[in-house]
């Protein structure tokens, strides 16, 4: 129980201090309404893991066309809404999807995953932002300057291109020193902040 008086209450500017708008909801939405929530920095942590998670199976799907409607919601998902507003129970669909998404090959699945993924995120209040801008910050007001990562990656990739791998590390690791962690796959170097 919160109590002003007990002095462990906790108010919304200083918990955005601390992580995510989008990473506190979440972690809101974990718990059932009428269960009682604790409160700690590693239920954060663990909320923006997540997020790493579902905006991963949104980036993994960037090449997809999808329109995301109200018909894209998946029926297990609402089914969970519309049972008490089992939040944790919806939370678990929406996984579920983007396990799904992260493995599929046919493109028309892809497409309707990422609709369903988009559609349902929404009606939670997250998967709002474009998956490179939540890697590239979080949702949080970030200390790392986009513009100075990307010549950093393109610096890193030319000199992997002229097989000089001791610059290539050393680049490397000063992405990594800036709390940057690098990606590197089929569609090129992606980035994020590491969590």
């Amino acid at each position: 129980k919160m109590s002003k008086s007990i002095g462990n209450v906790l108010l919304v500017r200083k918990l955005l201090e601390q992580g995510p708008g989008e990473a506190i909801r979440l972690v809101l939405l974990t718990a059932h309404y009428r269960q009682p929530l604790d409160w700690t920095s590693e239920g954060l942590a663990q909320a923006k893991r997540m997020l790493d998670r579902l905006y991963g199976a949104l980036r993994n799907l960037a090449d997809v066309r999808a329109e995301a409607t109200s018909n894209a919601v998946p029926g297990a998902f609402m089914e969970a809404l519309l049972d008490d507003l089992n939040t944790p129970k919806a939370l678990a669909e929406l996984f579920a999807i983007a396990k799904r998404a992260n493995t599929e090959t046919d493109p028309g699945t892809k497409a309707l995953l990422k609709a369903e993924l988009i559609g349902a995120g929404r009606l939670l209040g997250i998967l709002e932002m474009d998956p490179e801008a939540w890697f590239a910050g979080g949702g949080a007001a970030s200390h790392i300057d986009g513009e100075e990562i990307e010549r950093l990656i393109e610096a890193r990739n030319a000199a992997r291109k002229a097989k000089d791998f001791a610059e290539a590390d050393r680049i490397r690791d000063e992405l990594a020193a800036k709390g940057v962690q690098i990606e590197d796959g089929p569609q090129g170097t992606s980035w994020r902040v590491a969590s």
